[in-house]
């Protein structure tokens, strides 16, 4: 059976300023391999700016609900179309 990697598998690619700036930061942080992933990303952030990953959970939990909202007025509607029928 083959595993898929997953986002937080995948090596980040230092292609902007940003990117270049945290994953040497990253990469000096954890002593790692040089190839810094997502996970190892989000581990550093958690420890050290964990502010920034909670306000990027709470606008994904967020769309997540009000995405969760939409469907149900969807198939609500859907189903009173069903029965007018």
């Amino acid at each position: 059976m083959e595993t898929e990697e997953t986002s937080t598998e995948a090596s980040v690619d230092a292609d902007t300023g940003l990117k270049t700036l945290v994953v040497n930061y990253i990469g000096d942080t954890l002593n790692g391999p040089e190839d810094i992933t997502v996970d190892m990303a989000v581990q550093v952030f958690a420890a050290e700016f964990p502010e920034f990953l909670f306000a990027v959970a709470e606008e994904n939990f967020l769309r997540g609900y009000e995405q969760a909202l939409t469907d149900v007025q969807t198939h609500e509607e859907q189903l009173a179309n069903q029965t007018t029928e």
